[in-house]
């Protein structure tokens, strides 16, 4: 498995990100290329190389024909990225980096996603690091990012609401969940756009993982900085392991006083707004009173919306939060046809052999109804089939 690790020992920005991939071998032609598939005009991408301290590094300038910093609301960035002829995969990756910048923004000012408009990070040159990046990270092949504790510098910016501290409101929102610290650095070393990227993509924070390294690259910030060098390092590598790795972010909410039947839809919502997993368990309080213990499985991006879920529907007064790594098979869905109908399996898999199907229990159900056979029956053929079946189908 392939995967990049961005060590932030100096923050990261959009433009030190889109440096990194460069200086990896990403060939600055095609991220043009991908980049005008926004059909947005007047989007130009220049490189060089740098030197921040006694390292070198690349420098990606992105240069956008527009005056100031126009106020876009996420409908519109939405409908730009949509518009464009991207890769559906890279459109999904930027829409989540933009959403989660939403609701970091709407969290910090006290209004709504939607509401919100973005200053600088609504520019077509923030766009432009966005989906930069959400493809340069996919054309590199880095099947799971890993990123290092965010090293959020200190002091104070200026910005289109004022005077804030570092980090600013937006990018304090970011990294709720997240490995990261200040320094006596006055300067804004991660910015909202850099946060966005990498709290939405990556896999897993921490130290460098156990890799086979290919490649080490670096990005270099705008600024030269005398306290140390302004580069952001790309470790790319390796890794032989039968099984994936990532975090996830764990939502608990203990409740005592709600009616059981809430429960039901509360768990509609939670898989709707991005919840992986949810589940109920029965617990006893203080004073002997008997409770149930919601607990969400989500990814750490959706941890934001999953918890103002379990606040505005049910009756909890606050919802824990911490992170989780996990280990889990690499899997693939399939789709077999049964004597009864057609029906989706997913596989697991260790290296290159499948160790687990699992029919999904819906169709199963739907194609037993129709058919007016038990369960049980759709489900043993359905496993078979998938079991019969080689390893051709698509991973993801």
């Amino acid at each position: 498995m392939r995967i990049g690790y961005f060590d932030c020992f100096s923050g990261a920005s959009g433009d030190m990100i889109l440096g990194a991939l460069v200086d990896a071998g990403l060939p600055l032609v095609e991220l043009q290329e991908a980049i005008g598939g926004l059909g947005v005009p007047g989007i130009t991408l220049a490189a060089e190389s740098v030197k921040r301290g006694a390292f070198r590094g690349t420098l990606v300038r992105v240069h956008a024909d527009e005056h100031g910093h126009p106020h876009r609301h996420l409908p519109q960035i939405e409908k730009i990225i949509r518009g464009g002829a991207l890769d559906p995969a890279v459109q999904e990756d930027a829409l989540r980096i933009f959403r989660r910048l939403a609701e970091a923004e709407a969290a910090a000012h006290g209004s709504s996603p939607e509401q919100i408009h973005f200053h600088e990070v609504g520019a077509l040159d923030a766009i432009a690091d966005i989906v930069g990046a959400a493809w340069g990270i996919r054309r590199l092949g880095l099947q799971r990012v890993h990123v290092s504790p965010l090293n959020l510098g200190g002091g104070f910016v200026q910005a289109a609401h004022g005077r804030m501290p570092v980090p600013a409101p937006g990018t304090a929102a970011l990294v709720v969940g997240v490995p990261a610290y200040g320094s006596n650095i006055l300067f804004e070393l991660t910015t909202p756009t850099g946060a966005a990227i990498l709290t939405t993509l990556a896999t897993a924070f921490g130290p460098l993982p156990a890799i086979t390294v290919e490649r080490v690259a670096y990005g270099a910030g705008q600024r030269a900085l005398e306290e140390q060098p302004n580069l952001l390092r790309l470790f790319v590598g390796t890794v032989q392991d039968p099984t994936e790795r990532d975090q996830v972010a764990v939502l608990e909410a203990t409740i005592d006083d709600m009616n059981p039947q809430f429960f039901e839809p509360l768990m509609d919502r939670l898989f709707e707004t991005g919840a992986l997993d949810a589940f109920l368990t029965p617990v006893i309080m203080k004073k002997s009173r008997p409770a149930t213990l919601l607990s969400v499985l989500c990814d750490p991006g959706s941890a934001d919306r999953c918890a103002q879920t379990i606040l505005t529907h049910t009756t909890t007064f606050g919802v824990r939060q911490y992170l989780a790594s996990r280990w889990k098979l690499t899997r693939d869905f399939v789709s077999v046809q049964t004597a009864y109908g057609e029906v989706r399996v997913k596989r697991g898999w260790q290296a290159d052999r499948v160790t687990i199907v699992a029919p999904e229990y819906e169709d199963v159900k739907r194609v037993a109804s129709a058919a007016g056979v038990p369960i049980s029956l759709v489900f043993d053929e359905a496993r078979r089939a998938a079991l019969a079946q080689g390893g051709d189908s698509e991973r993801r």
